[in-house]
Parts: C-alpha cells; structure tokens; sequence
C-alpha cells in the first residue's frame, strides 16, 4: 500500500526509523509540534491536508495523533479512509498500547514522560531557551510560556492572559518523577544525561521506562485491528467515546 501519515513532529525520529522498515510505501507529513495546544487551528491544519491529497494516489491516510485536547474530534475522512491508533495521547505511542499507557498512569500518575521529540522539538523550530536555563524545559512549563503569554494578551487582553500564566504556572507541582522512554537507537543522542539534568531541577526523581514501537510499527505494516486502530470511512468523522475505545467515526450531523 501507499500511505499518506500526517503527524506531529513529536515522533520524527521513532516514525522515520520505523517508515525505513516498513512493509509499505510511506510518504511522512509531520505538523509542528503545539497544536493540541490550541486545538481548533491544529484540526484545521489537519483537515486541510486531509482535503488537499491528490485522487488516486494514496491508499490510506495515517493519523498520529491521539485524543490530544480533542484535536481529533470533528476531522473528517472524504475519499480515503483515516487510520487512527486509538490513544489519549502520544506517550500512548511510545509505550505500545493504551493498556501499558493506563498501568504505567494508574501506578504512578505524577510522572512527565521525555522521549526525543519532547526534547528536541523546540531546538528543530528554532526556539532558544530562555537565558539562564542549560536544559530543555518542558513545552508547557513557565519558563517556556513567554510567546505564550503575548499570544494571549493580544488575544484575551492582559488580565486574563496572567490568569492563564498563574494556571498554568502551577504546572511542576503535579510531578514527582521524569521518566525517559528508552530506545536503542536514541541512546547516542545521551538524552538520559538531559532528563536527569531537568529532573534534578525540578526535584523530581529520574527513571527509564523501556520504549515500545509495536503499535506504530503494526500501523504502519496495515495491520489494524478495531481493538487498537479507528478505520474512519469516507464521509464519516471522528468523535471522542467515554470508554476505552477512546474514539470512534460517526456520521455528520448538518
């Protein structure tokens, strides 16, 4: 098969390393990192690339994204299906199953996972930290709130922009461990030596958790079953469940 992924720039590397393998043609279309930040403009951006692929050329189009912020809910399929593992969020991905995703939270809620997307994104958009800062802060962490925070003041005006800071700011608090998710061919990049350096900043306690690309590499090879995979059909879109199918495709409603 030919297939089409549209992805966040998050799982560059592990989608790149994976698409090598892969037993089908892959073409890769990765999306700046952030959007489920703002949902609305990155199911936008989306659903443009969606609705701008050539007739006849692709079999398929992939989706990496999980429920991220409701970023999928209302993307619609038009005359290819959409392939959708079924997942919260990227860590999902990276961990191998929305079932290890669910006892890794359950057993430890106050975790903040790090894989080389996390730490590498902003460097890739060109984004220099502020002074003062020798490691990657996470993207949602005060310190990298700045353009943020502008943002927000020309949008919603002044004070509700420190409001959303003062939100936002209380962040770290929720955190007690950082956890790299491990892969071999991620350990030249010395990310350990960089979470640990993060960690210690933030007094959390650093650990490894074994990385797991099965579920991207079966998404990928085609083999998708409902149990992990979405099929939306053309002329259906997606919408969030309340249960542990996570999303489903229904007919639009106009």
């Amino acid at each position: 098969m030919f297939l089409k992924v549209i992805a966040c720039e998050i799982a560059f590397r592990e989608l790149s390393h994976l698409a090598a393998q892969a037993p089908n043609l892959i073409d890769l279309d990765f999306l700046t990192q952030g959007h489920h930040d703002t949902p609305s403009e990155g199911r936008r951006d989306i659903q443009e690339r969606i609705d701008a692929l050539p007739d006849g050329k692709y079999d398929a189009v992939l989706l990496g994204y999980g429920l991220c912020s409701s970023i999928l809910p209302g993307l619609r399929a038009r005359k290819l299906p959409l392939i959708v593992p079924r997942a919260h969020d990227c860590i999902t991905f990276f961990l191998g199953s929305k079932e290890r995703y669910q006892k890794c939270f359950t057993e430890r809620p106050g975790t903040y996972y790090f894989t080389s997307g996390w730490l590498e994104c902003r460097t890739r958009r060109g984004k220099s930290l502020p002074a003062g800062h020798g490691a990657f802060l996470p993207a949602h962490s005060p310190s990298t709130r700045q353009a943020d925070y502008e943002a927000w003041v020309a949008k919603y005006g002044r004070e509700k922009a420190d409001y959303l800071m003062e939100v936002m700011g209380g962040w770290s608090q929720h955190y007690t461990h950082g956890t790299l998710i491990d892969f071999d061919f991620a350990r030249p990049l010395a990310l350990d030596q960089e979470v640990q350096r993060i960690c210690q900043a933030q007094g959390w306690q650093y650990e490894q958790a074994r990385g797991d690309l099965s579920l991207l590499r079966r998404w990928l090879a085609g083999d998708w079953p409902d149990t992990d995979f979405l099929r939306v059909e053309p002329g259906q879109q997606i919408a969030a469940t309340s249960d542990d199918r996570i999303i489903e495709g229904v007919s639009p409603h106009y």
